[in-house]
């Protein structure tokens, strides 16, 4: 089974995704790619509308999406003879990535926070992906069976925990068609630890936790397969068509040989990243994580290794293990986490560049390496106090005095 950690994170604490990979058969194929191809045209549509009532400052909602889907579908026959689950899963896909670009813009976000203005998909390069509520598919006998008559195989690697609410079809770069069910989240409580700690992301280290045993070091995937993928991708650029010609049989298994290569990376990541998380949720019962956001570091020097990290995934597979096993995990504010002192709680004039290691405070004496102090900072903001965690004691009257 492959757990997918963005599609997880979109279906919120109640619910779960469940992937598994589909055996098709020619005809099957055929069909669902003929309705990702009226898929793609109502979205490219629904771009284009979008556009057009930008420019007229005009509202373009869901509801006047869905009105015009529906002239869409009676002025062209070849429109009905596909299923409208799909494409009304379509346009509320559309509207739902369309209001957040345009609730970051109005929030006057930064350039490199804002989500995308959802653009145009083209034949050959976006990949197929469609959407049915729990009216447009039914399991029978292990058989997946869409709307429209079509049939698909589901290679059960493991059972579902209930009845699902939707389902996602769609295929990867290798070609490799998977079938993701969203299901009720299932709660499997583990024995109390009494134990709190506190993580703190970084570069160097990928988390600093309360605790030297539950650090997590940069595992280096992408760094250890970088040559190999600059192999596969200069083969590409040699063997590339002009544009307007079909790309040749080179071209396509060098490129195949790349996605290969990419998916390994990101399913080491995955995996590093959830054996951490298991390990961290099952010794705590209370985690205090740094709501970290890693997509500024893309502008910075160190963006390369920064993205082998792979901070965000590994905080959802966190924040997912946390709800899965009933522990408590909370998110808090990364303001100002170098600054402060865990111990007695003050802040130091200036903020410590990124070569100093080692905090020192001023107040009460306390010195410490600076990502150990940022974790327990994360504890003290919790509202948990450090007595008794991971062998910490609380301030003794003096520091409190000097702070």
């Amino acid at each position: 089974m492959v757990m997918e950690e963005q599609a997880k994170a979109e279906e919120g604490a109640g619910h779960a995704r469940y992937t598994y990979r589909l055996r098709l058969s020619a005809t099957a194929r055929r069909s669902l790619q003929k309705e990702w191809g009226r898929c793609r045209w109502v979205w490219n549509q629904c771009v284009a509308a979008s556009k057009a009532a930008h420019r007229a400052r005009e509202k373009c909602g869901p509801a006047r999406l869905g009105r015009m889907l529906t002239g869409w579908r009676s002025a062209r026959r070849w429109m009905r003879k596909g299923t409208s689950v799909p494409q009304q899963q379509t346009v509320r896909d559309f509207a739902k990535s369309r209001a957040k670009a345009l609730k970051d813009i109005k929030a006057r976000l930064p350039v490199h926070r804002r989500a995308g203005m959802p653009r145009f998909k083209k034949r050959d390069q976006a990949d197929p992906s469609l959407n049915y509520t729990r009216r447009g598919f039914r399991l029978k006998d292990g058989v997946l069976h869409l709307a429209g008559g079509i049939a698909v195989r589901v290679v059960w690697s493991r059972n579902l925990l209930a009845d699902p609410s939707s389902v996602r079809i769609y295929r990867d770069a290798l070609g490799h068609w998977y079938a993701s069910f969203v299901v009720p989240a299932a709660v499997e409580p583990l024995p109390e630890t009494g134990r709190a700690g506190g993580v703190d992301w970084g570069v160097k280290e990928v988390a600093t936790t309360t605790s030297d045993d539950h650090d997590l070091p940069h595992p280096r995937h992408g760094r250890k397969t970088a040559a190999k993928l600059a192999k596969y991708q200069r083969m590409m650029a040699r063997r590339r068509s002009p544009k307007g010609k079909a790309q040749s049989r080179g071209y396509r298994k060098a490129a195949r040989r790349a996605a290969k290569l990419h998916r390994k990376v990101a399913r080491q990541r995955q995996d590093t990243g959830r054996t951490w998380a298991k390990r961290l949720v099952r010794d705590h019962d209370r985690i205090a994580v740094e709501d970290f956001k890693p997509k500024f570091l893309a502008t910075t020097t160190m963006a390369r290794k920064a993205a082998d990290a792979a901070i965000s995934a590994t905080k959802a597979a966190l924040v997912e293990m946390g709800r899965k096993h009933g522990r408590e995990v909370r998110l808090v504010h990364p303001g100002h986490t170098t600054m402060d002192c865990a111990a007695c709680g003050a802040r130091t004039k200036h903020a410590l560049p990124l070569s100093e290691r080692t905090y020192a405070c001023t107040a009460c004496g306390v010195i410490s390496p600076r990502d150990k102090n940022s974790a327990r900072v994360m504890l003290v903001r919790a509202g948990w106090t450090p007595d008794g965690v991971e062998g910490l004691r609380p301030p003794g009257p003096q520091a409190r005095t000097a702070a």
